[in-house]
């Protein structure tokens, strides 16, 4: 099954920028999509940004005209550059991928890298 795998995270001052990166290891599945969800302590966790197979994105509010989804469907790679990072854009994020595999539908989620942002 397929492994997600993050990197990127890190502490940061206000205004400045960070690139998550997410790997999707494994073989025999297609990835339908991926996201990025963003969890802060003592929050739900919430999506912050999805991207299809077709490359369709769409943002939470909150990170519109700041952030930018990209993917690599070669390389089955998801990258999520944030500019413009505020203090409470601070929590873990979260990889997500929604993968085809046997004709099944399934979720994957990596383990998490931590982002903090320094007012």
């Amino acid at each position: 099954q397929p492994q997600l795998v993050e990197s990127g995270g890190g502490l940061v001052q206000s205004g400045g920028s960070l690139t998550l990166s997410c790997a999707a290891s494994g073989s025999k599945f297609s990835i339908v999509a991926m996201a990025w969800y963003r969890q802060a302590p003592g929050k739900q966790r919430e999506l912050v940004a999805t991207v299809t197979a077709g490359g369709s994105t769409n943002y939470v509010d909150s990170v519109k005209g700041r952030f930018t989804i990209s993917r690599d469907n070669a390389k089955n790679t998801v990258h999520l550059q944030m500019d413009s990072l505020k203090p409470e854009d601070t929590a873990a994020y979260y990889c997500y991928a929604e993968v085809l595999r046997s004709g099944y539908t399934y979720q994957y989620w990596g383990q998490g890298t931590q982002v903090t942002v320094s007012s």
